[in-house]
């Protein structure tokens, strides 16, 4: 993250002895990326988070990914899926996408979760409907409608919801956070940035827990594994860094605007390894006296554009099929647009009432099971309003 917190105890000067009131050395532990080289935090731990007792694996039963073939934009319904009574955010979430770069699952979570930690890389959770706190080493975060949370790779973590809390996860390979083009060279936001460090939330204070023989699930490279600890992972009396879990919401996005037209960069909001996230919001449209405010056709000859509606409606594709909690794929290799007759009914609109979380992999996107499970086999031809055959 681009700036510096401190929350609850820490010593004066890193390295040192830091003891507890009973005189007994806390144990420091530092959370850093790329090999020391880059944002790191310490944590204070009142037990060795080392300490296991136990490690078995644990089967990865997400079913295979499949090749978008043949090739056809596509449309799915995440309203359409089935969760279980008891579902979690975590054991229960469902693969829609994925390629080497980033898994993108769906969860429409009741249910606690295990306690889990991802150590193949951050995961970034849109929450879509409904409200609960996640709960991580670093303390409490509560989440709502419309809150982008980013969760660093190993960070320990459970998600408790109030209520059904429906989510949109990315999982990477790497790392997820603001474009580098809004960013100093010391990691500021700039000026031109569409957010700034005013947005975000993050954890105020520790969160501390008790327990032996704690189990967390963890995700890594090669698979699942379930630690037993001897003790309960959240016992961090303090920490300080700048890594570490932060929320920001997509209504404090400020849309960039322009007399026509303005590009998907304009509306970027995270970028990961090889793949981007852009917020599209409610905002003024194109105001050229000649302007055509929805989108033109284009070919994404690099990318595969994915498009989750959340809110309001989507005037480009009005009249597609598609809704609120719908998902359209766009993939390279097929020049996609608006709906036929979306650009006239346009022009002259002066605001859009829009907002759609986009993510675009510069790697083909493959599909889940939850992907065919809510899955809109007419999508395709909307454009034509030909099926094949026909």
């Amino acid at each position: 993250m681009p700036f510096y917190r401190r929350v609850g105890e820490t010593p004066p000067k890193r390295h040192t002895q830091f003891r507890s009131p009973q005189g007994s050395l806390y144990a420091e532990e530092l959370m850093g990326v790329e090999g020391f080289s880059a944002d790191s935090s310490l944590l204070y731990h009142r037990n060795l988070p080392t300490a296991i007792v136990d490690a078995v694996a644990v089967p990865d039963e997400r079913g295979p990914l499949l090749p978008n073939h043949p090739l056809k934009p596509r449309s799915f319904r995440t309203q359409d899926l089935k969760f279980g009574a008891a579902a979690d955010a975590v054991t229960d979430r469902r693969r829609l996408f994925g390629n080497a770069d980033v898994t993108i699952c769906f969860a429409a979570a009741t249910a606690d979760s295990p306690l889990y930690r991802n150590a193949a890389g951050d995961e970034l959770c849109y929450v879509q409907g409904g409200a609960g706190t996640v709960e991580t080493v670093y303390g409490a975060l509560d989440v709502a409608e419309g809150d982008y949370l980013v969760i660093p790779t190993s960070c320990t973590y459970r998600v408790r919801p109030r209520g059904e809390l429906r989510m949109l996860i990315l999982e990477a390979r790497g790392h997820i956070g603001p474009p580098k083009r809004y960013l100093s060279a010391r990691g500021q936001f700039l000026e031109h940035s569409p957010y700034c460090e005013r947005d975000l939330r993050g954890p105020t204070e520790p969160l501390l827990a008790e327990g032996t023989d704690v189990q967390v699930l963890v995700r890594h490279r090669a698979g699942l594994t379930r630690y037993t600890y001897a003790n309960h992972p959240f016992d961090v009396v303090g920490w300080d860094g700048c890594l570490y879990p932060w929320v920001f919401n997509i209504d404090d996005f400020e849309p960039i605007t322009g007399r026509i037209h303005q590009p998907p960069p304009v509306h970027q909001t995270f970028e990961g390894p090889n793949f981007v996230v852009c917020s599209f919001c409610p905002r003024k449209v194109d105001y050229h006296p000649d302007s055509i405010p929805v989108p033109y056709n284009h070919a994404n000859v690099d990318s595969d554009e994915l498009m989750f509606y959340v809110r309001g409606n989507y005037e480009a594709r009005k009249g597609s099929g598609i809704g609120i909690g719908s998902l359209s794929l766009h993939p390279s290799g097929f020049t996609h647009g608006p709906q036929p007759g979306a650009a006239e009914a346009s022009i002259g609109a002066e605001f859009f009432d829009e907002t759609a979380v986009m993510v675009d992999t510069f790697a083909p996107l493959d599909l889940g099971e939850a992907a065919e499970a809510a899955e809109d086999p007419g999508y395709a031809w909307t454009w034509s309003g030909r099926g094949p055959g026909s």
